[in-house]
């Protein structure tokens, strides 16, 4: 009877030591992981912000095969969430609570293990930066006494676990996004009839290599130049080509923004207004990034060479952009329109 007596009181007192080291044991914990992420911080924060989209790189679903997601009414901003049920991972929820626009998401987690429940606070930060958005996740709480010994009878604590599953779903991330930016499609419209039309413009020779960031400063004189002398700005901005010579690595093209009437510019003005004519012109769509313009050319001069049509050489053919590309920062969304002027037969007419 002694020995039980004994083996209760050092039972007693392992507990009671147990309980003390468990109870004075830190429980706060604070994981942080950042990644930069080659697309616009509006992007990025779209994505994360738009819940249904955590199914591809969210840090529980894809951990295990046996998730189960249910998303709550409410998918994005401030009141979304939804909860995840797995016998590998635990139950969870997750909600966000407040949401700065382009900068930051706050949002609370629950864990539902089987010894106890956790809940923690989940952030996000998003910074511009020149290789484009600095991503930071953060992942915090405070374990109470009964927490801290369910992850005490467990091979890894909080922090353990989580803070690899927070480096593979921004990993993950990255990886989505690119593939939903580089989507693009490219559309042969057909043969059509161009308006035409007045045209505020300017023209500049460069290398070919320089076109695209030379275009974007062109447009912008166009058109401060356009509100400065409050001419009225009709459709949306265009390049014309009028040459292009990939062999010597050179282009001459022009920038140009249409406008209901003809407009007299000073004699010393790099701003000119032209005339478009009504022409038989060749269009091709192309919707996605403008990196995808060559192959974009090459599909629509592919059909007129299979449908016996002659481009006119003595016309310029032009690029259309239907999408502001600081306003709509997924390049997958953006829309160029291609039109190359065909030549047309003009018959003979008959004199009896």
């Amino acid at each position: 009877m002694k020995i039980l007596k004994y083996l209760f009181f050092l039972l007693l007192i392992f507990i009671i030591a147990g309980a003390i080291y468990i109870a004075t044991k830190d429980g706060d914990y604070h994981i942080e992981e950042t990644s930069i992420i080659n697309a616009p911080v509006p992007v990025v924060f779209n994505e994360v912000n738009n819940l249904t989209n955590w199914e591809a790189w969210g840090p529980w679903s894809q951990e295990t095969d046996d998730i189960v997601l249910k998303h709550q009414q409410t998918i994005r901003g401030e009141g979304g969430g939804f909860s995840w049920k797995s016998d590998n991972l635990g139950d969870g929820s997750l909600s966000i609570i407040k949401v700065n626009q382009n900068e930051a998401i706050e949002q609370e987690v629950n864990l539902n293990m089987s010894m106890a429940e956790t809940n923690s606070n989940m952030y996000w930060y998003f910074e511009e930066v020149e290789e484009g958005t600095k991503v930071t996740v953060g992942f915090e709480g405070k374990q109470s006494f009964r927490e801290k010994l369910a992850f005490s009878l467990t091979e890894k604590s909080i922090p353990e676990t989580m803070r690899p599953r927070l480096q593979r779903s921004l990993e993950r991330l990255n990886k989505a996004l690119q593939n939903k930016m580089s989507v693009y499609s490219i559309n042969v419209d057909g043969l059509t009839t161009h308006g035409g039309g007045f045209y505020m413009y300017n023209t500049t020779a460069t290398k070919i290599s320089q076109v695209p960031t030379r275009m974007q400063k062109m447009l912008t004189e166009l058109r401060n130049y356009m509100d400065t002398n409050n001419i009225t700005r009709q459709g949306y901005p265009f390049v014309l080509y009028n040459n292009w010579d990939e062999q010597n690595n050179s282009a001459i093209y022009s920038t140009g923004i249409f406008t209901p009437s003809l407009v007299i510019t000073p004699a010393e003005s790099d701003i000119l207004n032209g005339m478009m004519p009504v022409q038989q012109v060749v269009k091709t769509t192309l919707k996605g990034d403008v990196q995808n313009l060559q192959e974009a050319w090459e599909v629509a001069y592919q059909y007129l060479a299979d449908n016996n049509l002659t481009a006119d050489e003595e016309s310029q053919p032009f690029e259309v952009y239907k999408t502001d590309f600081e306003t709509t920062p997924n390049p997958a969304n953006w829309v160029t329109e291609i039109f190359i002027p065909i030549k047309t037969e003009v018959s003979n007419p008959v004199i009896e």
